[in-house]
């Protein structure tokens, strides 16, 4: 597999090896042995499967004290796929990263702690799996904007369709004073010697 560096530390694209012929394909989706080596990759304790419909966008989403790092992949349809660095303290703090993930291009994205997540739906729907490293608490969940102006995410959806939740969300400077600290959520440096 191949693993591509963010312009976000620890936000990473896997482009897993994909095996072809006439009956189709087979990939492998989670291997803790290869995993394990980029970081956060391991005990992974829920997974969850969204689908939506066209223009959708959920996010933005994190926890706190749970913090969750995630590794998200469509099995059905496209979404753009967004990770945005929430640390207190971080030189990347409230910035962006994005990827275009797909049931044809196979790639997986992801998400270290410390990093709010959110995807819009751009195909006419899109079933979306997504393994998390602690189990969801609503209690912890903190929810962003997910066109907060000092964000600035390009979304390739003008007109949304939103929860109740996401609609009514606060910006990021609104919740600051909840936001993790970045000295206890830095990812590790992934080392060129763990690119295979």
């Amino acid at each position: 597999m191949d693993i591509i560096q963010t312009k976000l530390p620890g936000v990473l694209l896997i482009e897993p090896d994909i095996y072809q012929d006439s009956r189709g394909f087979f990939l492998e989706s989670y291997h803790t042995q290869r995993y394990q080596q980029l970081g956060e990759m391991t005990g992974f304790v829920q997974e969850n499967h969204s689908l939506s419909c066209y223009g959708t966008i959920r996010g933005l989403h994190a926890q706190v004290r749970r913090a969750q790092a995630k590794l998200v992949r469509v099995i059905e349809g496209e979404i753009f796929d967004v990770a945005v660095d929430i640390r207190r303290g971080s030189p990347t703090f409230g910035r962006w990263a994005a990827a275009a993930l797909s049931a044809v291009n196979r790639r997986q994205y992801f998400i270290p702690t410390g990093f709010a997540h959110g995807f819009a739906t751009t195909s006419y729907s899109a079933q979306v799996e997504y393994k998390c490293t602690e189990y969801y608490d609503p209690t912890d969940e903190i929810v962003i904007l997910w066109n907060d102006p000092e964000i600035g995410i390009p979304w390739p959806i003008q007109k949304p369709v939103l929860s109740a939740k996401d609609t009514s969300a606060p910006t990021l400077r609104h919740i600051h004073h909840l936001l993790p600290h970045f000295e206890t959520t830095r990812p590790p440096e992934l080392a060129s010697d763990q690119i295979f």
